[in-house]
């Protein structure tokens, strides 16, 4: 996998060198467990570390997206 495209709130976000089921379990947790914060990167080019607080009432999707030079 490339990274995962991860959309809060209205924005886009990624994540890299983490697996897509691992990252959804640990939002699926969070939302059992209470606020909790995703460290994902926002920027085109040189990426910025930003935190998402994962609460009830956030706009969240993961979209994973595939390397075709690695997964075919």
């Amino acid at each position: 996998m490339k990274r995962i495209d991860v959309y809060y709130g209205g924005q886009h976000y990624s994540i890299s060198g983490r697996d897509y089921d691992e990252v959804r379990e640990e939002v699926l947790a969070a939302m059992a467990a209470g606020p909790t914060w995703l460290r994902a990167n926002i920027g085109e080019g040189r990426n910025v570390a930003a935190d998402l607080l994962i609460t009830p009432g956030v706009l969240l999707s993961l979209v994973p997206v595939e390397d075709p030079a690695i997964d075919d």
